[in-house]
């Protein structure tokens, strides 16, 4: 039977430390795939411990992907390193289009939005008069190319207590958003080879680095996330991925594909994994999921992140982490680039993350959002929508798949006219989707209160002719 040793006077929960001790035997392969854990009561039992503690642990690994259920037999170890798969021809990509609303919405399920009215304005300006105070003339001076010291140093901090990542401030690029940040890595990594991308995934990125003159290269997805069988097929130098919570699709890659990536990225010189880990903060079901960087050994991981997810788009303010090697080559070749964000909110920001209230903030959205998504899917389940919802665990919105009696232009089309704005899964894609999918929407709910989301689908309803 499994012992491992837990302290209940640590500040670290119980049902982590579990965790964090049977991940630890899983990777160090003392527990083999395919081997059987005791049930949750039976470890409970034997450790002492509450069923709830030993159900936490067990669901944060399942979520991971380092064990897998089945049910009325138990919790089994799952094999981390996952068989390659014989590779199959990609399709060639269309030209990329977006639906838009006919009008300004009423109601708006936008991705790309946050609830604005309950940004900590208070605690920020509260902020903004110490810096203007304890500054002073500083805030005059050239900023520092890659950001100011202290914001970097409080980004590493964060990212290791939270996201399980070890980096210096020398490692850290602070720039004006992920698009800035995107044309900076394109120059850093070079263009030679393909820059393999997520399809359905986030189209801006691809278009910013087609437009440079990357060769874009689509990669189909599965169950576990971005298929490294046709990575390996598209000859691509560079991914980008979103492996903490895909988008659109809302897949968490678990761990065994996790490695499978880095291993693709140690088979050839100069590979590198770009990770997207735009809305990581928000996972409703136990702990975060740890950054993919965390896990990385050889330097190919380049973490890119931001605040406009998680505190204002309008803040402008993202960051990368490169590895250790390319760090020093930015700084070699490329610091004649001047700082894009002002003094004044990257000093703000630092001692909005010093003084933990980036995590309170974050602590309080979480609670909010959570509502949100309830409120969603209890109007999907409630009012009789034909559809079906997924990805739900972590994130900011959510996949309607609908009955296929109306088509995805059909439904946008009489929703807009409803006043009512919705976004296909379409318009994600670089390649036509799969036959027989059926018609999907992306749901996002953080723009929207809870009443208002009831008020949406009740004008969806109507207009898509749902009884």
């Amino acid at each position: 039977m499994l012992t491992p040793v837990l302290d209940s006077a640590l500040d670290t929960p119980l049902y982590e430390q579990l965790y964090r001790q049977l991940r630890h035997e899983i990777e160090s392969g003392a527990l083999a795939p395919g081997e059987k854990l005791p049930s949750k009561r039976a470890l409970s039992a034997h450790l002492k411990v509450s069923v709830v503690t030993v159900e936490g642990a067990y669901g944060q690994l399942q979520a991971e992907g380092y064990l897998r259920s089945e049910p009325k037999r138990g919790f089994f170890v799952a094999p981390l390193e996952a068989p390659v798969p014989v590779p199959r021809q990609e399709g060639p990509a269309p030209a990329l289009e977006e639906a838009t609303p006919a009008r300004r919405p009423d109601f708006d399920f936008a991705t790309n939005a946050v609830d604005a009215a309950r940004f900590p304005f208070a605690t920020w300006a509260r902020l903004m008069r110490q810096v203007l105070t304890r500054e002073d003339s500083a805030l005059l001076s050239a900023v520092p190319p890659q950001g100011v010291p202290e914001l970097r140093t409080a980004i590493v901090q964060y990212l290791r207590d939270f996201r399980g990542i070890t980096a210096q401030p020398e490692q850290v690029v602070v720039g004006a958003g992920s698009e800035y940040l995107t044309g900076l890595l394109f120059q850093l990594l070079g263009r030679e080879g393909g820059y393999a991308v997520e399809d359905p995934g986030y189209l801006k990125f691809s278009r910013i680095l087609a437009h440079q003159g990357a060769h874009i290269c689509p990669i189909s997805l599965d169950g576990q996330g971005l298929r490294v069988d046709a990575l390996r097929w598209s000859g691509a130098r560079v991914v980008h991925v979103t492996p903490s919570h895909h988008f659109p699709l809302g897949i968490v890659m678990p761990a065994g594909r996790r490695r499978e990536l880095l291993a693709w990225a140690g088979e050839g010189p100069n590979r590198y994994i770009i990770e997207d880990d735009y809305d990581s903060e928000f996972r409703f079901s136990g702990l975060p999921i740890p950054a993919l960087q965390s896990l990385d050994r050889e330097g190919r991981v380049v973490y890119l992140n931001t605040f406009a997810q998680n505190l204002a788009p309008s803040l402008r303010i993202g960051y990368m982490v490169l590895p250790p090697a390319l760090a020093e080559r930015y700084r070699r070749e490329f610091l004649f680039y001047s700082s894009t964000v002002p003094s004044f909110e990257q000093y703000t920001l630092a001692r909005f993350l010093e003084g933990g209230h980036f995590e309170r903030h974050i602590a309080r959205m979480r609670v909010e959002y959570r509502e949100r998504k309830a409120a969603l899917i209890a109007c999907v389940r409630g009012l009789g929508i034909s559809g079906t919802l997924s990805g739900g665990d972590a994130g900011l919105h959510m996949l309607l798949r609908m009955d296929g009696r109306l088509g995805e232009d059909e439904l946008v089309r009489r929703a807009a006219e409803a006043g009512v704005a919705v976004y296909p899964l379409s318009a994600c894609r670089l390649t036509p989707a799969p036959k027989g999918e059926p018609p999907t929407l992306i749901m996002g709910y953080a723009r929207l209160e809870a009443g208002d989301i009831r008020r949406a689908f009740l004008r969806l309803r109507e207009a898509w002719g749902i009884v």
